[in-house]
């Protein structure tokens, strides 16, 4: 069992920044894939970013591409969405989400992932 707590939600500003963090209870989060995703109301989930456990990589959906970046803090156990030059569009529940079985989790797909936060709310106005 994965249990991943998210926070850093909050109202800001057309333009501003946020920075998110997953965090994990009672298991070491770089052993996994861990992924942002996020739900609009009325919209689908939505693929934002996400980062591997072996090597880093990281992966980014076109519409946040530039301005949102993925990072791990192994000393911290932390997964951190650095949301910078927020838009209208981008307000949203955000999820963070670990793939333990998912083979093709860079895709984005929900589906590849397993364990899920219970999400911290964005929302962009001026």
């Amino acid at each position: 069992q994965v249990q991943l707590v998210e926070s850093g939600g909050g109202l800001v500003q057309p333009g501003g920044s946020l920075r998110l963090s997953c965090a994990a209870i009672g298991s070491t989060l770089d052993t996994y894939p861990i992924g942002w995703f996020r739900r609009a109301p009325g919209k689908e989930y939505e693929g934002v970013s996400c980062i591997d456990s072996s090597d880093g990589r990281t992966y980014y959906a076109d519409s946040v591409k530039g301005r949102f970046t993925i990072s791990r803090d192994k000393a911290k156990n932390t997964v951190y969405l650095q949301m910078n030059t927020l838009k209208p569009e981008d307000p949203a529940v955000y999820y963070c989400a670990a793939a333990l079985f998912g083979s093709s989790w860079y895709d984005l797909e929900k589906y590849e992932y397993d364990y899920w936060g219970q999400g911290t709310k964005v929302t962009v106005s001026s």
